[in-house]
């Protein structure tokens, strides 16, 4: 037997799943390792005993054939502005348009709120003097401001990491700027983006080879590689993030390689934003693609258990232990959008329609000046982690809170490596509590908890309302999917908030992005510019070209398998922005001809959805041309285990709106399928907690997910 492994490394755990030929599962969490989150990835494949060949613990049996992996490293890179230093060469007089942005402001009422600042200051920006329009060359690119930028580039790349100034900082004479911690980097990335490049990417070709030619050990990202569309903006911006991240990822990911290999383990495929995996060479490419690469898995991951209940229309919630990531699944189909921003920089790449917020177990809770009780955005992460990891942490967060208020059991162990403590929760909480409340003692340590998750649950809902009612979906209509670590501990209160009367929590929920990883289909995106009235666009020669870049890129062996879908991206006449929807053939692929018809009603029924109006005496036009394809990942039958005899059943007291009542704690391990669980209960899985409230009703379906349905 052959074994498909899948490990996520998050901020405070790393998630393992290994799925083997029968079907059969094996689940590990260990601590994350935020130095080196290499060594936390190696620590989880060595406690699942599958480091090399052979049988892993739990009977998971044979070599591992596939390795997928989903890391944080170019997410945390850009959140913490820690990504390398990069430059920008553009078209001269354009120099400022990664400051400028758009008109719009991130908060549209508050006049003292900033934009993030750029990725590359205004002493790293380069011009080269070069211009192109719809026709193609007007003016031809100027090879003496090209040697200068080349030179000036050259002189920042030596420079020492202890500091220094060069000799030549830019064209001009203007000397290198010093980072924030006061260190003079050299030159590690530049994005080259000129005006047009889009449709004529002559002039930056040029550009790219002589910078690369000139700094063989600099990354070198040219626009019309990443982003071949329209909107300078968001084409630089994605670019430049691209150039900011491509180093930390590529350098991350060729240690993770030569672990793997020492520890006999495949070369990892790595997930991307848009919830599929490529080649471990292919995404450290192009870091940007993978901003997204973690919470991607786990929608994957969730959009399959469901199937196997029966379910497709989903909303997914990945309660974490440093944030919690929303995003729908319609038809059983994972949602995607190309204008995703991440800590302010639009990564206008295809991906998983997610929406996080940093509302996760360890995210601290705190009193703002206003005296109002907060939680997050600030966490405390794997390490120290809450106070009731006995880890040095000291600060309350939403763990401690489910862990005063029952949900959690006092002593459980998480990950093997941490044992939580009540008593350590219940100070952290007190002293939050001493300030909260107006009389002599404060608020209660259970009406502190209480207080916490209500919040933290608040921020939550929001996040749920963000990707259905604001994307024109009713979440009545929608199941719930929970898991993440946290997951099951809140999912109820949400689904009430939100009116909902089903929730999902898969056997796998507490790893569950681990298993999209493991089963994720390999998947590569192609887009070309292509503006025109629907009718006349020439869609089938657009997609010929890029069928042919598909089977070029794709292994010969994996060649039968290939799946290709073909997208366009629309709009009426006269719009700002544009819908993606797919493109029918009347057969024969690309070749087969595409029905207009079709593609406009598709068109027009997204609109529908999305805005709640269409327009049908009004043209549609084409601005790009999109391909997806994909190898399909291997999608084993899931089936419920048998109960387990020897699991014991408990009781104890849980804090439920307002008051403590006692309640059945049921282990996952002691339901079989079938089994039902009334609320209120407990139900504790191996890596996760379900918290079933009182109006809610369990039972184990077929799959093995407990299916939760509200009964008033």
């Amino acid at each position: 037997m052959v074994v498909w492994l899948g490990v996520d490394v998050g901020g405070t755990f790393t998630d393992l799943v290994a799925v083997d030929d029968d079907g059969r599962m094996l689940f590990g969490k260990v601590p994350s390792v935020p130095a080196d989150p290499s060594e936390a990835v190696l620590d989880a494949v060595r406690g699942a005993g599958l480091a090399g060949s052979g049988t892993g613990r739990d009977g998971a049996a044979g070599a591992v054939e596939r390795f997928a992996h989903g890391t944080t490293v170019a997410t945390n890179a850009l959140l913490e502005r820690r990504g390398a230093r990069t430059a920008l060469v553009t078209t001269h007089g354009f120099a400022d348009i990664i400051e400028i942005g758009r008109q719009n402001r991130p908060a549209l009422y508050d006049l003292t709120r900033d934009r993030p600042p750029p990725l590359v200051p205004r002493e790293l920006r380069y011009t080269v003097v070069e211009r192109t329009g719809p026709d193609g060359v007007i003016v031809p690119l100027d090879a003496n401001s090209l040697r200068d930028v080349v030179a000036a580039l050259t002189a920042l790349s030596a420079v020492a990491e202890t500091g220094g100034t060069p000799a030549v900082a830019r064209a001009g004479g203007t000397p290198a700027v010093a980072d924030a911690d006061g260190v003079v980097r050299p030159l590690a990335a530049v994005a080259v983006c000129l005006l047009f490049s889009f449709a004529h990417p002559e002039h930056e070709r040029q550009v790219a080879d002589a910078l690369r030619a000139a700094l063989p050990g600099v990354t070198v990202v040219a626009s019309h590689e990443v982003l071949p569309r329209f909107r300078e903006y968001e084409r630089f911006a994605t670019t430049v993030a691209d150039a900011y991240l491509t180093p930390a990822l590529s350098a991350y990911l060729g240690a993770l390689a030569r672990r793997c290999a020492a520890a006999g383990l495949p070369s990892p495929l790595v997930m991307r934003s848009s919830g599929g995996v490529v080649e471990l060479a292919a995404a450290a490419e192009h870091a940007a693609a993978c901003v997204l690469s973690g919470p991607a898995g786990g929608v994957v991951g969730a959009a399959y258990v469901a199937a196997r209940s029966g379910l497709d229309d989903l909303l997914t919630f990945d309660m974490g232990g440093t944030s919690t990531d929303v995003a729908p699944v319609i038809g059983g189909r994972v949602q995607t959008t190309a204008e995703a921003v991440l800590a302010g920089i639009p990564v206008t790449l295809p991906t998983v329609d997610v929406h996080s917020v940093s509302a996760g177990g360890g995210s601290v809770a705190w009193v703002d000046s206003g005296g109002a009780l907060r939680a997050g955005p600030r966490s405390a992460g794997a390490d120290p982690g809450p106070a009731c990891y006995g880890r040095g942490g000291v600060e309350p967060t939403v763990t401690d809170a489910d862990l005063v208020l029952g949900y959690l059991a006092d002593g459980a162990s998480l990950g093997g490596e941490v044992t939580l403590s009540r008593a350590a929760a219940s100070k952290a909480l007190a002293a939050l509590g001493a300030i909260l409340g107006s009389g002599p003692d404060g608020l209660s340590v259970e009406e502190t908890a209480a207080g916490v998750v209500a919040v933290a649950d608040a921020e939550m809902t929001r996040a749920l309302r963000v990707v259905s009612v604001e994307r024109g979906l009713d979440p009545r209509e929608l199941t719930l999917v929970a898991f993440g670590g946290a997951g099951g501990t809140h999912a109820c209160a949400l689904a009430e908030e939100l009116g909902m009367h089903r929730v999902l929590v898969p056997l796998a929920c507490g790893v569950l992005s681990a298993l999209g990883l493991a089963i994720g289909d390999v998947r590569r995106d192609y887009l070309r510019p292509l503006h025109g009235p629907l009718a006349t666009a020439g869609l089938g020669a657009a997609f010929t070209e890029l069928a042919r870049a598909a089977h070029a890129d794709t292994p010969a062996a994996d060649v039968p398998a290939l799946v290709i879908e073909y997208q366009l991206d629309c709009r009426y006449v006269g719009q700002s922005h544009e819908l993606t929807v797919v493109a029918t053939t009347d057969g024969g692929g690309a070749g087969g001809g595409f029905s207009v018809a079709r593609i406009r009603a598709a068109f027009e029924a997204e609109h529908l959805r999305r805005y709640g109006h269409t327009a049908p005496d009004r043209d549609v036009e084409v601005v790009a041309v999109r391909l997806v394809a994909t190898v399909p990942g291997r999608r084993p039958e899931l089936r419920a285990p048998a109960a387990d005899p020897t699991a014991a059943r408990t009781r104890r007291p849980i804090y439920l709106d307002g008051s403590w009542r006692e309640v059945d704690v049921v282990p996952r391990a002691a339901l079989g399928p079938g089994d039902t669980v009334p609320g209120p209960a407990v139900v504790e899985f191996p890596e996760a907690t379900c918290l079933i409230r009182p109006t809610w009703h369990a039972h184990v379906d077929p799959a093995g997910s407990l299916l939760l349905t509200r009964v008033h």
